[in-house]
């Protein structure tokens, strides 16, 4: 899938501000998970309440909200009153079945 296409299935329930398909580096092919990030809490609930479980080219959609975590700063570096971004990041994932192969010890 490409990014275009994602955008697109995404934005139908809100605005989305960014995007990033995780791809392989040696071989660029999709590892099977986006993240996006929505203008709003509420345009990224929109879309998971449409689209998790969905199924997709074989496979299902899940989609989740992915809390990032906050940088420790010393109190000097803060700055009163500035508000943090608006943007929310959605983890996007599809996921198929897959079964382990024994791993071979020895």
């Amino acid at each position: 899938m490409k990014e275009i296409e994602l955008v697109q299935l995404i934005s139908i329930y809100g605005e989305v501000s960014t995007i990033k398909i995780v791809r392989d580096k040696k071989t660029g092919v999709c590892k099977g998970y986006a993240f996006l990030e929505m203008a709003s809490l509420e345009d990224a609930e929109n879309a998971i309440l449409a689209l998790n479980g969905a199924p997709m080219r074989k496979r299902e959609l899940v989609l989740n909200i992915v809390e990032e975590p906050e940088p420790q700063r010393s109190a000097k570096a803060r700055v009163p009153g500035k508000q943090k971004s608006g943007d929310v990041k959605v983890g996007l994932k599809t996921e198929t079945v897959k079964k382990k192969r024994p791993r071979i010890t020895g």
